[in-house]
């Protein structure tokens, strides 16, 4: 990424250049990225391809005002962050679904963020609900933060206390919020191109949740959240109080999107049904 397509970046996410990539700098990032960048899979209901290079990734979400989900946010997050500066390692996770089952290889994309100060972080702008800010990677205790309490722990067995995976990896860990496990990190450095079949099954596969629902999400200027959920409207105040509404058609819609996400769309996405496209799209 060169300077004027990280400073066009920057502008999006309404940032200064910071001087140094301290962790002060990631934490500000971090936040504006949340507020200014929706977590969305319209392009898998548009019949848009979900291509994982940092150019298109770019291009989407600077020059297209999108968003995208975790590959696409943390990959070209981790783009934008190690232009300025920070020392970035990009890292799998596997996303814990229900009863502690643990989804795919490669289901998830987080960040490994090291700063000019020496500290190093787990930053992830990619997960929906999530983390407001980046969390201390080598913390094992609690960390408090608006978007709830988290913790990462090292994985085991129990140590999600869902029964876990019992082939966990020397070092992985677990990811916890409000005591609940998130995901499960492995500590191995990636690349982008190694999520392209995580990318491909959830684009494609009837089995995965982004096929089978839309969703556009942000974090609110008050720390809330704003969430346009097929035609649902849910608006969340940091206090949690939840007002809930229904678009009756679809200029109200194409408008939501437009003024609350600054995303501009000629049509309303579907849902389409990925029974019916099998796994090429």
């Amino acid at each position: 990424m060169n300077r004027t397509q990280a400073d066009a970046y920057l502008r999006r996410l309404g940032a200064a250049r910071p001087a140094r990539p301290t962790a002060e700098a990631l934490h500000d990032l971090h936040l504006r990225h949340l507020r200014a960048v929706p977590f969305e899979n319209l392009s898998i209901h548009l019949g848009e391809e979900v291509v994982l290079a940092q150019e298109r990734l770019l291009e989407k979400v600077t020059d297209a005002g999108r968003g995208g989900f975790c590959y696409e946010l943390n990959g070209v997050f981790s783009a934008l962050l190690a232009a300025l500066g920070f020392e970035v390692t990009l890292l799998a996770a596997r996303v814990y679904g229900d009863e502690g089952r643990l989804g795919i290889p490669y289901d998830h994309l987080a960040l490994r963020v090291g700063t000019a100060d020496g500290s190093e972080w787990l930053a992830d702008v990619g997960f929906g609900a999530h983390s407001h800010g980046p969390l201390a990677f080598a913390e094992r205790g609690e960390q408090e933060d608006p978007g709830g309490t988290f913790r990462i722990a090292a994985a085991g067995p129990d140590a999600a206390g869902t029964g876990g995976d019992a082939h966990a990896a020397l070092g992985d860990l677990d990811v916890l919020r409000n005591g609940k496990p998130q995901y499960r990190l492995e500590v191995r450095p990636r690349v982008l191109g190694d999520f392209a079949a995580g990318a491909w099954w959830h684009s494609t596969s009837p089995s995965s949740h982004f096929t089978r629902s839309l969703v556009c999400t942000r974090v609110t200027g008050d720390g809330g959240r704003i969430t346009l959920g097929g035609r649902t409207l849910t608006t969340t105040a940091a206090d949690g109080a939840r007002e809930t509404r229904e678009l009756e058609s679809d200029e109200e819609v194409l408008a939501v999107y437009r003024e609350r996400f600054g995303i501009r769309l000629d049509r309303v996405p579907a849902v389409r049904d990925a029974r019916n496209t099998g796994r090429n799209g």
